[in-house]
């Protein structure tokens, strides 16, 4: 039988020390019962985060369930978590288990869970503290042994200050945190990533393995990726799809987006004979870098710091700064 640690770390790809300290929460909680947080962007790999901590645990051997809080309209969602009784509502023929029944004995994952509609938000808070719910319809309290674990790519501060999270909930949920860092932080373990999917995808598609070049893996760790992981496994399993009989992959399987260089080109500035104004030109190639990034994003300053690798109060400054110096109408930002 396959070690219960190298069965869970198998799933959490890399090396590097942020992948290593996420590692090492997973190891200090997973026989705990604490209600753990796991926050990161969107494709970081923050189910597979959860499904290692739930096979790290005494759990294991119980079912993983998970269940997308924005993927269902309120009323549905609660069928969803709670389940119903028969003649709860028109249609409800006979009773149905909800996800927290199902989970007894393993684990529920709460993914987006700063979509979870208001009125969910005070149930849910009920189960965390109680440990037991209702089904729709009934009377009867059911306890839970499900041990909760909630994701989310939301700003939950943002959320609790907007008055769209509650702040109770908030800590209620966050009892372990675990940040699951973006690609661009953790960038030498894209080799090992690119070929953990290029071999899963081989095994899929049930082709003979390949293998990448160093000019492919080096032309991978010079990328952004802002949609992290799992743009990485997109990119992996379009190449080995159009690389047909080909064993090895290469650069040009991984065209780079939008025709952009993989490493970001210098601006051209040619300096005149009668010499130029330096302060001024520089500002002048901030104020187009900053303008490209907003207009790429649809204004979206957050996006825009990201991309520009800047804090949004950074680039916020930034932008105030840059509408105060120049000519009326000369820098406009879009709003975002």
């Amino acid at each position: 039988m396959e070690p219960r640690e190298d069965k869970w770390r198998r799933l959490l790809i890399g090396e590097s020390h942020p992948i290593r300290q996420v590692c090492h929460i997973i190891r200090m909680v997973a026989a705990r019962r604490a209600t753990v947080l796991i926050t990161g962007e969107t494709g970081s790999g923050k189910e597979m985060a959860a499904r290692a901590l739930h096979l790290a645990g005494p759990r294991a051997g119980g079912p993983f369930v998970a269940v997308n809080c924005s993927a269902l309209p309120e009323n549905l969602l609660e069928d969803e978590l709670f389940g119903h009784v028969r003649g709860a509502f028109t249609g409800a023929w006979q009773n149905r288990a909800g996800r927290f029944e199902q989970a007894q004995g393993g684990t529920l994952l709460l993914d987006e869970i700063g979509e979870l509609p208001p009125d969910l938000q005070v149930k849910l808070l009920r189960v965390l503290q109680e440990r037991e719910y209702q089904r729709l319809g009934s009377s009867e309290t059911r306890p839970t042994d499900a041990r909760i674990v909630a994701a989310t790519n939301s700003d939950l501060g943002a959320k609790m200050a907007e008055g769209r999270f509650r702040e109770d909930l908030y800590y209620r949920l966050n009892v372990v945190p675990i940040r699951m860092p973006p690609l661009r932080e953790r960038r030498e373990d894209i080799p090992a990533l690119a070929r953990h999917f290029v071999e899963k995808v081989c095994r899929a598609e049930q082709v003979a393995p390949k293998g990448l070049v160093p000019e492919a893996l080096q032309r991978l760790c010079a990328r952004p990726w802002p949609g992290n992981v799992r743009q990485l496994e997109n990119a992996v399993e379009m190449a080995v799809a159009l690389s047909g009989e080909r064993p090895i992959l290469t650069p040009p399987d991984f065209p780079l987006p939008d025709g952009q260089a993989t490493h970001p080109r210098p601006l051209p500035v040619a300096v005149p004979d009668g010499g130029l104004d330096y302060e001024e030109t520089l500002a002048g190639i901030e104020r187009s870098i900053l303008e490209q990034a907003l207009q790429k994003t649809g204004g979206n300053k957050k996006a825009a710091a990201e991309m520009l690798r800047l804090k949004r109060t950074t680039l916020s400054a930034k932008v105030r700064s840059l509408e105060r110096c120049a000519a009326p109408g000369r820098f406009v930002a879009p709003v975002g």
